[in-house]
């Protein structure tokens, strides 16, 4: 059965069972992304692993920054009993047919039995973003990529980006429909869609659906323009994000849902304390619009 039966036949189903019967917040794993996690004190995986544990997040979306930081994730995540839900990756389509580098099957070799979703941003300096011009080279990387991390259990969420070859949710899904891989999704960034669109939520969410394996969000201004008003806490920002949350839940999304702090300064304890306030905040008001 197909991707799009599949999820044509799910929402069926979903829309024909008795709202009542489903619980009204959110049940999504919330997870904090490690570029709010790091601060003078919280310095080495093991240090971020327990202060997310402490307030309550339910694992961590980090960087990849080499072999040996990977296996200090692996170990303290594995002590607290938490989850690594997606590792952050770039395909580079400038290095054309070695663009899936050695580097790369290794890390996704490292990921296999602990369902961690590669987080691939895709880069090129010769093609422009949100261009066609070099989907011939990316759909054969993704598509190399994919088998390979298929033969590892490990599924792979393009990582929509500002700025980069695949910056847009929809340049995303192009690539992901060009590819057809089953274990090849996309993300939804709450920040970079309101950073290079921020028109249609509901068209987009529409748009990636069927491939829709993560979601970040943040706090933000409605006008926003920078990484300074377009990431902040979740208890803080103009834009209201409870219309996002309602939207995925209709739409039956389960997946994982990370945090991006990316640029906030100051102390990461005290901010993402903020954001768990503002999390449950807004799973309070989900509760209130649903009754």
């Amino acid at each position: 059965m197909t991707r799009y039966l599949r999820f044509g036949l799910f929402m069926a189903i979903a829309f024909s069972l008795d709202a009542a019967a489903a619980p009204l917040a959110l049940t999504n794993p919330f997870f904090a992304m490690d570029t709010g996690t790091r601060d003078a004190t919280h310095r080495t995986p093991a240090e971020q692993v327990a202060l997310v544990k402490e307030l309550g997040f339910a694992g961590v979306g980090p960087i990849y920054h080499g072999a040996d930081d990977l296996q200090q994730w692996f170990a303290a995540l594995d002590q607290q009993g938490l989850k690594m839900f997606a590792l952050y990756l770039n395909l580079n389509l400038d290095a054309g047919v070695q663009a899936v580098s050695a580097q790369l099957k290794t890390t996704i070799t490292a990921l296999k039995g602990r369902d961690t979703f590669v987080w691939l941003y895709v880069t090129s300096k010769l093609f422009k973003p949100s261009t066609t011009n070099g989907n011939d080279v990316a759909v054969a990387a993704l598509r190399e990529l994919a088998d390979f991390a298929a033969t590892n259990g490990v599924r792979i969420a393009l990582y929509p980006h500002t700025n980069q070859y695949a910056q847009r949710v929809e340049d995303c899904v192009r690539l992901v429909q060009q590819v057809a891989r089953e274990n090849l999704g996309v993300t939804f960034n709450l920040c970079h869609w309101l950073k290079v669109d921020g028109k249609d939520l509901a068209a987009t969410l529409k748009c990636a659906a069927p491939y829709l394996f993560v979601v970040t969000v943040s706090g933000a201004d409605t006008d926003g323009k920078d990484w300074k008003t377009l990431i902040q806490p979740l208890d803080r920002g103009t834009y209201d994000i409870l219309p996002l949350l309602c939207q995925l839940k209709a739409l039956g999304f389960r997946g994982p849902i990370g945090l991006q702090h990316y640029g906030i300064h100051g102390s990461a304890a005290e901010n993402l304390k903020h954001s768990m306030a503002g999390w449950e905040k807004l799973q309070a008001r989900l509760v209130s619009e649903k009754n």
